[in-house]
């Protein structure tokens, strides 16, 4: 058989990093890695290619060559799934899909052959028998939740890692938090399910191995999900093998704010180069915590534990969230001044949505509050319900909150508020001054210190940063390209006004 791995285009988001990446000649911030995992679970004396349509184009020629083509998606990629499986049902080439959007909607796509949904450890070997009898099914889906000890290895060779940012690794999957806008604990369920150590260690050295040195991203969602382990196995076997190898990577991840509360890991985190955590905030506004069931954030103080972080050494990037029942008319002045203070220079506000699956879609359903399109992207200036607030104060305030947080001036304040916080671990990590970042720089000075409109505000960002914190001026040149891109994906964002065509009631 031949195989070809397809992952469909993201549109330009929040996440995507388009701008910036063009800065730096890359072309895609991370890798497909379920597909590469996918493509190790394949038949080994299959024939296999990938094309990831964020940094390569897909050709007919490459869909011709291929038995079959499996495609993975998260709901984003929605419009360009649609289009690739058009493309190869005209060309008569069958279809296999899987992953986060196909697992909660394979009934929308009628264009797709067959549906390999939930998790792939699993559903993948059944499809791959049948298909050997020569009697595949049009779909296969399990409740069975997998060891991860039988994952294998991804298929970095299918990729050339020049085009990326950044390498990923899942330690990981499953959640112990139930936070209600999250789909996280439908899909992977609550229990967290981890690989041993020996396999992140083999993971680690294959992509030292494959020449990779640079950021690495653990996509676990709640990385911290079991902290025993972590501190007594994992982050001392990372630690070791980091400073055997000389620190070739530095890593990134996302946790729960209560990573605050443990010193002891926070500790090992930084000694194990971990430099940039991403943290579900949400809300500044107690009520609307306790509405989404984010119980961890309550009963501390946000701002002292994201400065605890930041004083481990460790960036935070945020997640707030815009559009709760229990939001006050002054939520956009709450989120600002939070932000502002904090110091979290990349913070990604984005509207509250109801994702298939999750507790929140339920509720919404039974109230008729839901609308038919679900975008996967929360910053795009879509809803697919009807907010308690008005929609239009609600999308008007939205836009003045993410202006303003992104506007020169506010942003460069933040990056230096880091800075008082940030106390990163002195290592020895070897030069990683390539030509490209020498580009990026005078890049910046051209569009960000000259043509840009902020542009004074970019030049006393990098005085203030040279007179006080001299050695951080690389990040302060690097946030400054994180806020040309963030100014230029709001800008372009038109507003969608959800129109409430049924009444509805609140719950008592």
């Amino acid at each position: 058989m031949k195989a070809l791995l397809i992952y469909p285009e993201c549109p330009e988001s929040f996440w995507s990093f388009k701008y910036a990446l063009d800065f730096i000649d890359k072309k895609s911030a991370y890798p497909p890695l379920g597909l590469l995992t996918v493509a190790a679970m394949l038949p080994e004396e299959w024939e296999k290619k990938l094309i990831d349509m964020n940094v390569d184009k897909l050709q007919d020629k490459n869909l011709l060559w291929a038995d079959m083509v499996f495609i993975s998606a998260m709901a984003v990629q929605r419009e360009s799934v649609k289009k690739v499986a058009a493309r190869c049902k005209s060309l008569g080439v069958k279809t296999v899909a899987g992953g986060p959007l196909f697992t909660t909607e394979y009934q929308e796509f009628k264009d797709i052959d067959h549906f390999v949904l939930n998790e792939a450890e699993i559903t993948l070997p059944r499809f791959l028998r049948d298909l050997e009898q020569g009697k595949p099914q049009k779909v296969y889906t399990t409740t069975e939740k997998p060891h991860l000890q039988s994952t294998p290895i991804p298929m970095w060779e299918l990729i050339d890692m020049n085009k990326y940012a950044s390498m990923s690794l899942q330690y990981s999957r499953g959640c112990p938090h139930n936070c209600e806008f999250c789909d996280i604990t439908n899909l992977y369920g609550r229990k967290q399910r981890l690989k041993s150590v020996e396999q992140v260690i083999k993971e680690l050295e294959t992509l030292f191995n494959h020449g990779w040195r640079g950021s690495v991203f653990f996509v676990d969602d709640n990385f911290i999900g079991n902290k025993r382990i972590l501190k007594r196995e994992l982050l001392p076997a990372i630690i070791h093998w980091i400073e055997k190898r000389n620190n070739p990577f530095w890593f990134i991840t996302e946790a729960s704010i209560d990573v605050a509360d443990d010193n002891e890991l926070l500790d090992l985190m930084r000694r194990a180069g971990f430099v940039h955590l991403f943290v579900g905030i949400e809300s500044p506004v107690l009520e609307s915590l306790k509405e989404c069931n984010k119980y961890t954030n309550l009963k501390r103080n946000l701002l002292d534990s994201i400065k605890k972080i930041q004083n481990y050494g460790m960036q935070v990037s945020g997640g707030f969230i815009i559009g709760f029942d229990s939001d006050p008319p002054s939520i956009f002045e709450k989120q600002i001044k939070f932000i502002q203070k904090s110091g979290i220079v990349t913070a990604m506000v984005g509207l509250l949505n109801a994702p298939k699956g999750t507790k929140l879609y339920e509720k919404l359903k039974k109230e008729n509050r839901l609308l038919p399109h679900f975008s996967g992207n929360n910053t795009d200036f879509s809803m697919n319900f009807i907010p308690k607030m008005n929609p239009h104060r609600l999308l008007e305030g939205y836009k003045k909150l993410v202006t303003a947080i992104y506007s020169p001036k506010a942003y460069y304040e933040r990056v230096i508020e880091f800075f008082k916080e940030f106390k990163p671990l002195k290592k020895k990590r070897p030069p990683m001054l390539r030509f490209c970042y020498i580009k990026a720089f005078i890049k910046s000075i051209i569009y960000l210190g000259i043509m840009e409109k902020g542009r004074k505000y970019y030049w006393k960002l990098l005085l203030k940063t040279l007179i006080r914190y001299p050695h951080f001026l690389p990040n302060a040149v690097t946030f400054a390209i994180y806020g040309f891109h963030f100014r230029k994906i709001f800008d372009k964002k038109p507003v969608k006004i959800p129109v409430n065509k049924k009444p509805f009631s609140q719950p008592s």
